[in-house]
Parts: C-alpha cells; structure tokens; sequence
C-alpha cells in the first residue's frame, strides 16, 4: 500500500472524531454559548445533512481539479472551519462551521476513496477502502473518548483545536506524495458529469448503494441508543457506556480489516454469510440484552460484522462504478451517511411510540432483512436477464 494512504487515513480519523466528538461535548458548549442543550444538539444535525448534501455535490464540482488540488482544498477547508469554531462566540457561526465542515468532509472522503483506489492494483480497491474507514471506526474507538478528555480537561474548545492539528500530516502528505498534474478521472478525457451520472443510473450501482443505505442505517440506528439499551436493560452502570461503545468501535475496527482482506477476493460470500450474520446478531442481540455477557460480546461482534459488510459494500460501489470514476466514491459516502441520519430516526420513532429501549435493535433487524430481501430480489433479477441474455457488468443488478 502506498504510504500516503495511511495518512489519508489519519484524516478521515480527525474528520470521523469531528463528526462524533460533539455527544461528550454538548453540555459544555450550551453553558459556554449560553443555548439549551437542544440547539447545542442541532450542530449534529447540521454535520449530518452537509455529510449527505457534500458527498455528490463537491464530487461533482471537483471533478476538473486534480486530485491533489481537490485534497488539499477541502482538507484546508475542514482545518480552517475548526478554526474558526474554536475561537468564535457566536451560536450561528458555530453552526454554520459545523455545516461547511461537513462539506469539506463529505468532498475530501469522496475524492481520497478515487484516489485510494487509484493508487493501488485494480484487484486492491477493497483494501484501500479499508485502510480509509479504518480512519472512521478509529474515530469511534480512540477519537471520540479522547475527544471528550480533552474537553473535560481544557474545554470543548481544545477538542477543535486538536481536531485541527490531527489534519496537519495529511496536509503534508498530501503535498508530498499525490500527484500535481491531472489525473485521468478528473480530466476532460473523461465521462464528464453527465457521462457519471449515467453510469450511475445503472441497476447494479442503485442496489449496492441501496444496501449500502440499509446497511448503515441498522448499524447506526444500534449504535446510537446503545446507551440507554445497557443501563436500562443490561443493567449496567452508566460509567460503562464509554467502555461499550468503544468495544462497538474496536468491533468495527476488526470488521474492517477483515472487509479489506475479503473484499477483493470473496466478496459474494462475505456479503451474504456477513448480512445473514448480521440479522441473527440483532435479533438475538434484541432477546439478550438483558444479559450482560450475551450484550458485550454481541456488542463487538456486530461492531464487526457491520463494518465488515458496509465495508465490502463501499468497495463493490468503486468496483461497479468504472464509468463514475469520480462520482462513485461520493454518491458512496452519500449513501452511507442517509443511512446514518435514517436509522437513528427509525430507532428513536420506536422508542417514541413506547416501543421500549430493545426497540432499535429490531429496527436494526428489520433494516438488515429488508437489505437481504433486496440482494436477494436483485440477484433473481439478474439471474432472469442472464437467461435472456447476457447484460454488461454495469448493467446487471447486485
């Protein structure tokens, strides 16, 4: 592997921590900016929708830059925005940091998944992958807690400070390592907008973004009321709810090292044992979370599966999308992030109904079956059209 892709990865962790950081950091800004805790909270409703506006949006709008030039423009963009959020005083500029930072995170995770891809082998796309969302689950597992320390210790203004100065290698290795001069994804030789977005259309690319959405969603509908699942129903104190979710994370963190070493090879049978898994992991997570030993190694375990499948997913969308070279990674991240803002609200829309704090966990089972229903659909379909005649690999669905 080429050794900017670490460091690449390095940035997607400073921009995963971004993104997650703020749930330890939340009460600290409402007292400081003097606003209620729920204003505080829509500061991660603002990085979700730029994460689901920016992915497609700035892909688009980069495609005629290099990759480099791309790279370093959002990455400073992201930098400079922490900045500003960790010197201003102002409620609205603070949100409207959050948003553009989103953006430039949203860009960046698009063009750095092209560039990845296009550093390595052909047959090597899953292993880059895996080498940029590993950057996203480190978040989960070292990011986020050391975020909320430094908070704690220094207040919520030191965590954007950090967040800033974690971008600083990328930026270098950027400048060292990617190339100056145009790339051919990003040139006028290639599709152009229009020509991606067709490609984009085709059945096979809609499926597996499809899964990708379902997928995250059930994974992220979990994470997000895992709090309340294990003081609630597990039973355990609250001062282990750092300790599970970063078991959850260090789950993820093996799902996606195992995605990278499968996904180039057998990604078939990954998915489907890995999905299968996945939907007998929730619900039996969902009968047992009572028990406390049943609840954490099912905790890891789904941590892993999850990002073991959404992993193999991310990469099968580079693989289908040689006619979307540029666009592929973004509408990618795109996917992943609608999953990521659908499942919580699925999940919280139980809880509201009175549905109880297992409720999520069958959300989550019930987003994964309807994720196995759609492979399994697609690959009938497919299977049809073969008969009929033999489609192109770009036509033919998942």
């Amino acid at each position: 592997m080429p050794f900017v892709l670490p460091l690449l990865g390095l940035a997607v962790f400073a921009q995963g921590t971004s993104e997650f950081m703020l749930s330890g950091l939340l009460p600290d800004i409402a007292r400081d900016l003097h606003i209620s805790v729920p204003a505080a909270g829509s500061l991660t409703s603002a990085f979700a929708v730029g994460m689901v506006i920016g992915a497609p949006l700035l892909a688009m709008l980069s495609m005629r830059w290099s990759r480099r030039r791309a790279l370093l423009a959002f990455l400073v963009a992201f930098l400079l925005v922490h900045v500003l959020g960790a010197v201003t005083t102002h409620y609205g500029v603070l949100l409207a940091t959050r948003f553009v930072a989103a953006l430039a995170n949203a860009g960046f995770l698009a063009v750095a998944l092209a560039t990845a891809t296009a550093m390595v082998p052909p047959d090597a796309k899953g292993r880059a992958t895996s080498v940029l969302l590993g950057g996203t689950t480190m978040a989960c597992v070292a990011g986020v807690p050391a975020g909320a320390l430094v908070g704690e210790l220094w207040g919520w203004r030191s965590a954007f400070w950090a967040v800033a100065l974690l971008s600083l290698p990328a930026l270098l290795a950027i400048l060292w390592s990617v190339p100056a001069d145009r790339a051919p994804r990003f040139s006028d030789a290639g599709p152009g907008t229009r020509g991606e977005l067709r490609a984009l259309r085709g059945p096979r690319l809609v499926v597996l973004l499809l899964l990708g959405t379902l997928v995250n969603g059930a994974t992220f509908c979990a994470f997000t009321y895992l709090a309340p699942l294990v003081t609630e129903v597990t039973g355990v104190g609250a001062g282990w709810v750092p300790a599970v979710l970063a078991l959850f994370g260090l789950g993820s963190f093996v799902g996606v090292g195992l995605g990278g070493r499968l996904a180039d090879t057998r990604p078939v049978p990954l998915l489907v044992a890995g999905g299968a898994a996945l939907l007998l992991g929730w619900t039996v997570l969902a009968l047992t979370a009572g028990n406390p030993v049943a609840a954490l190694v099912l905790v890891f375990v789904q941590g892993a599966l999850s990002f073991a499948v959404g992993s193999t997913l991310v990469s099968q969308v580079l693989y289908a999308a040689t006619g979307a070279p540029a666009l592929g990674g973004g509408f990618a991240t795109a996917a992943l992030n609608v999953g990521a803002a659908i499942g919580p609200w699925c999940g919280g829309a139980a809880l509201t109904a009175g549905l109880g704090f297992r409720a999520p966990l069958w959300v989550s089972a019930l987003l994964t079956a309807l994720a196995l229903v759609l492979a399994g659909v697609a690959h009938g379909a497919r299977r049809r059209t073969v008969r009929r005649g033999a489609p192109s690999a770009q036509d033919a669905p998942a």
